[in-house]
């Protein structure tokens, strides 16, 4: 099962587009988000994407209570844990305890945002993701990430190529 991975989309709804798109070209089939929709506008184009989606709130989110309800009450706070193809799954925003939610090796994917720099790596049993920032505002590159649940892997997906 193919999962996607967004976080800091901050509003860029052109971005959001083009990897919703991508994602559908690709066949994923569930849509997690790490955080910084900003926005309830934005959400409605996230939630174009086909399947499931499930995410967190970051720190820069505004009005949560509509970000809630235009989700469906599909965005938790986080630390947010799931299971989606037997992978046991945690998302946060900040990384800030990135180092002791890994430490145990409770998960088989952990996926954090806050940083707008993309990361894949593993430490033990547990894959690390950071799709990067969709918005592409801070750094200029537009990021996002696919999930392979088969594979155990995870690809970052750089929309400027």
């Amino acid at each position: 099962m193919k999962i996607g991975i967004f976080s800091d989309s901050h509003d860029h709804v052109a971005n959001v587009r083009r990897a919703v798109k991508r994602l559908v070209d690709e066949g994923v089939v569930h849509l997690l988000h790490a955080g910084d929709y900003v926005s309830p506008f934005l959400l409605k184009e996230v939630l174009e994407c086909p399947g499931e989606f499930v995410g967190i709130f970051g720190n820069n989110d505004g009005d949560k209570v509509l970000l809630s309800r235009v989700s469906g009450g599909r965005i938790h706070p986080g630390p947010y844990e799931l299971r989606l193809a037997d992978r046991r799954i945690l998302l946060l925003h900040e990384p800030y305890a990135l180092e002791a939610m890994v430490a145990g090796g409770l998960h088989d994917l952990v996926i954090f945002g806050h940083t707008h720099q993309a990361v894949v790596e593993r430490k033990g049993r547990t894959l690390i993701v950071n799709p990067g920032e969709l918005g592409g505002w801070l750094y200029g590159r537009a990021t996002f990430a696919i999930y392979d649940s088969l594979m155990g892997e995870a690809e970052i997906i750089d929309l400027g190529e």
